[in-house]
C-alpha cells in the first residue's frame, strides 16, 4: 500500500509517497498566489517504478486542491501527462 504524506508551507511544499516505511518518491510543489500551485517536479525511487507512485502523489495534489479550493499549474511532465490521461482530474488544473 502507498502512503502520502504532504509537507506545506507558505511558498513550498511536497507530497512524499512510502511504501512499507521506504520513501518511494517525491513531488515538489510552488505556490503562485493563494489559489494555485506549480507542480513542478515529481520523482520516483528506481526501486518503485512502475507501482502507480507517481499517480497516487498527483492524486493526493488533486484532493488538496480539490479540499481546499485551490487549481494546480502542471509544469512537471509526468504531472502534465497525468493530468493530460485522466479528465476526470482535470477540473483542478489551470
Amino acid at each position: 500500500m502507498i502512503e502520502v504524506k504532504q509537507n506545506n508551507d507558505e511558498k513550498h511544499g511536497s507530497f512524499e509517497a512510502f511504501i512499507d516505511g521506504n520513501r518511494a518518491g517525491l513531488m515538489t510543489y510552488t505556490w503562485a498566489g493563494e489559489e494555485r500551485f506549480i507542480i513542478d517536479h515529481t520523482e520516483v525511487e528506481e526501486d518503485y517504478n512502475g507501482k502507480g507512485v507517481g499517480k497516487e502523489m498527483v492524486l493526493a495534489a488533486v484532493d488538496f486542491a480539490r479540499k481546499q479550493g485551490k487549481k494546480i499549474i502542471a509544469l512537471c511532465p509526468f504531472a502534465k501527462a497525468t493530468f493530460q490521461k485522466n479528465e476526470d482530474l482535470q477540473d483542478v488544473v489551470v
